[in-house]
């Protein structure tokens, strides 16, 4: 029996509530807060009609250290869920110190001042977790957080070793505009168009945005063209999967999504840096954020489905083996069940299970961790039961 704090009322927001009040023996309390009091209030409503919970909502600055942590001493929880802006990381880290609470995201820090992501800044609170007894667990998500328990779970269970892992995206859903993102336009803009990058042997190589892609055949969803990012989560694996030769992430897009993205990339639409317009600084994604669709509209609108998954290769009893372990998420399905589509889905439920790996002592440990670096096993139990069932698919080697 265990009280949460989920900060964070958009599309991902409304499934972790969703899903935490399916389970009313773990999750026995739920408090749900963000900056906008309408949306919390929109969600509460929601899980109520669909199960009957009653959810608490605030409204909160999680920029704000101070009134943060006033906050959390006041509604003493066990957990908080974070799955507000990676802006907000830092500041609820420090909140959670200060109020003696355990933490979790699904996105690691970034500065709003700079489209750069990277584990450096949350890592740096390890000892500061550590000395408090807390648990901070970073990334439960599913890329990151799902993919890392994968990989994991490979190292354990599927090879004596691990040469390489590819880390495969495809989102093969329409929700009929002609162009929108399907979470944060901000973060998800600001994140393709940085320089892609990969790890191989030690040494980070860095490319050209969008310019190494592939032709990927994924289970269930067929041929899509895969794209060659740079993502938080092999940073983490590159350290913590032993043996390690080379890691990349890859992310599928339509030829009329990148047209539209490179036409406003040229305009100078998806810039951060200000500009003046009639007296008042603004950055130009801001304006643009504001013009696009809602992620959080699209979940009536989106039919198909998604794949992801890690294919892995290496070594088994002496022999070489390639395996791709996947989840396939239905958007139509997930959108029946908790009103978002799958994008939001898909990281709205490991964030829940994340949780209540933490809640039921299988998971805490004080300091700061990532996924990969737990016991893979009750986590990929729980994918099956609350939603996102995987499969591994034996592929042949290659040469």
């Amino acid at each position: 029996m265990s009280k949460v704090i989920i900060i964070g009322a958009g599309g991902v927001g409304r499934v972790v509530a969703h899903k935490c009040a399916q389970a009313p023996k773990i999750f026995s309390e739920i408090v749900l807060a963000s900056r906008t009091l309408k949306k919390c209030d929109a969600i509460a409503a929601s899980v109520h009609a669909k199960t009957g919970q009653t959810i608490q909502t605030h409204a909160i600055d999680a920029d704000d250290v101070e009134a943060t942590t006033a906050f959390l001493e006041r509604e003493k929880p066990n957990l908080v869920i974070n799955v507000a802006l990676p802006y907000q990381d830092l500041p609820l880290m420090d909140a959670c110190l200060a109020a003696g609470v355990d933490y979790l995201d699904t996105a690691n820090y970034e500065p709003p001042e700079e489209a750069k992501f990277e584990y450096k800044w949350q890592w740096a609170y390890r000892q500061r977790f550590k000395e408090a007894g807390r648990t901070a667990l970073l990334g439960s998500g599913f890329d990151p957080g799902v993919t890392n328990v994968f990989c994991a779970y490979a190292q354990k269970h599927l090879f004596d070793s691990i040469e390489s892992i590819d880390i495969l995206d495809a989102n093969a859903g329409d929700h009929g505009y002609p162009f929108a993102t399907n979470f944060n336009p901000e973060i998800n803009i600001r994140e393709i168009t940085q320089k892609g990058r990969y790890w191989k042997e030690g040494n980070w190589i860095e490319v050209d945005a969008m310019s190494v892609h592939r032709t990927y055949d994924f289970p269930v969803v067929g041929e899509q063209e895969a794209y060659l990012l740079y993502h938080e989560e092999l940073e983490s694996l590159s350290q913590n999967i032993r043996g390690l030769k080379q890691i990349r992430f890859w992310m599928t897009f339509s030829e009329k999504y990148l047209t539209h993205l490179k036409v406003l990339e040229n305009v100078g639409m998806t810039s951060i840096q200000p500009i003046e317009v009639n007296g008042q600084k603004i950055q130009p994604i801001e304006f643009l954020k504001a013009v696009l669709p809602d992620p959080a509209s699209l979940g009536p609108r989106t039919k198909g489905k998604t794949c992801i998954g890690c294919e892995i290769t290496g070594i088994q009893a002496g022999k070489k083996k390639r395996v791709f372990i996947y989840n396939v998420c239905d958007h139509e399905a997930s959108y029946r069940e908790v009103g978002s589509q799958a994008i939001s889905y898909t990281t709205g439920v490991p964030a829940r299970i994340g949780a209540e790996m933490l809640l039921t002592g299988a998971w805490r440990k004080a300091g700061v961790w990532n996924m990969e670096e737990m016991d893979p096993d009750p986590f990929m139990e729980a994918l099956n039961q609350y939603g996102l069932p995987w499969q591994v698919l034996e592929l042949p080697p290659e040469d």
